[in-house]
């Protein structure tokens, strides 16, 4: 190799080890959170005054070590944490089935706690894969993890109990997040964090009655991780509120494809249903859409509200929303399992949080305060 061009391969060394420094502050600082997206290696490159190849070698080095990951046709995103400059002292691996929906601001909550405590983050997701979750598992305890936070996919498993117990085998603490044990026995030492879904559902139902709905719909989801909890509370609440059970407005279904909306609607027209309670933002917003496109206007006609509180931006009608408390869990997970780290005789936790009801147009009652704590 001439001067020339060991000069010129310094130089270009030196450039990506500036964007890798760059890029790891940017993680370490906040502005980029473990699951986010980074931005594209072109708008790097304008950012950093640098070539595409320059960035495409510094994202290389940063995937390498397992900080950023890149994934086929749709980006890059945080990993983890890096170590800080004076060192981390542990590292925590944290399983999710995705980090698209749901779980992002769960998995910001635990980094958030974490790094507080200079607690490196190892992310994985299963995708909603037994067998990729399985060896994901495998993945952070080899990659060195001393404890894990835990979001199985219980509700695909036959014998959900029987893999909670076999969690005891690992060699790392663990905590669940969103997830509790489904029949254990009555000392159960799992640590677990979670939403109380069926009381945020309770909730929406006891709004509405509010609100003076008799005939409220419930259009629902099968095999979700919170799909059981969110109708026990319906049902509970159609129970406990007296409100008028109305079966063929009561559908539950893996998927919601356009016609079944459409035969949803027609049914609750059929039916006499003033209020529909949906388990999922986009099928709400959906619903909304249908009704609206028939001549018929949401809260005039039909009133909706939406359980997740994640994408309310998809109706033209801002949707009035539960929210499970999701930063607050990833929060308490990860307190959680810090303290078994620090303490292996630290005594099982059984937490549970409460959703908020978070008021808007789609169910007429902006009247009422915007945002109000379950129960309250």
């Amino acid at each position: 190799m001439g001067m020339e061009q060991a000069d010129r391969s310094f130089a270009q060394g030196m450039k990506a080890n500036f964007v890798v420094e760059q890029l790891r502050r940017s993680i370490l600082d906040g502005s980029w959170v473990v699951g986010a997206r980074i931005p594209t290696e072109p708008a790097l490159a304008e950012t950093y005054g640098v070539s595409i190849n320059t960035v495409r070698r510094a994202v290389g080095a940063l995937a390498e070590e397992q900080v950023l990951e890149r994934r086929q046709g749709s980006g890059t995103y945080v990993l983890r944490i890096p170590p800080s400059p004076e060192g981390s002292a542990r590292l925590v691996g944290m399983l999710v089935p995705s980090t698209a929906y749901f779980y992002p601001r769960i998995i910001q909550g635990a980094e958030r706690a974490l790094s507080a405590r200079n607690v490196g983050l190892l992310l994985a997701s299963s995708e909603y894969s037994l067998s990729v979750e399985r060896d994901q598992i495998s993945r952070l305890i080899a990659g060195g993890v001393e404890g894990l936070i835990l979001v199985p996919n219980l509700h695909l498993l036959d014998d959900p109990q029987r893999f909670v117990d076999g969690l005891r085998d690992m060699p790392v603490p663990y905590v669940l997040a969103e997830r509790k044990p489904p029949a254990p026995d009555p000392d159960d030492d799992t640590s677990y964090v979670i939403s109380d879904h069926e009381a945020g559902a309770y909730s929406a139902l006891r709004h509405l009655r509010e609100l003076g709905h008799r005939r409220i719909g419930f259009l629902g989801r099968l095999r979700t991780g919170t799909a059981d909890a969110v109708s026990s509370g319906f049902e509970r609440a159609v129970a406990g509120l007296g409100l008028r059970r109305i079966d063929d407005a009561v559908v539950r279904r893996a998927e919601w494809g356009t016609d079944e909306i459409d035969d949803y609607a027609a049914s609750c027209r059929r039916h006499g249903v003033t209020a529909v309670f949906c388990h999922g933002d986009d099928d709400a917003a959906r619903l909304v859409a249908r009704v609206q496109r028939t001549g018929s206007t949401v809260p005039g006609d039909l009133a909706v509200v939406a359980y997740d509180d994640e994408a309310t931006h998809l109706s033209d009608t801002p949707l009035t929303s539960v929210a499970p408390p999701k930063a607050a869990i990833g929060v308490q997970a990860a307190r959680t399992l810090l303290n078994r780290l620090d303490d292996p005789d630290f005594p099982a936790v059984r937490m549970s949080l409460l959703p908020r009801l978070i008021i808007r147009e789609s169910c007429g009652g902006l009247a009422t305060p915007a945002a109000v704590a379950v129960g309250h």
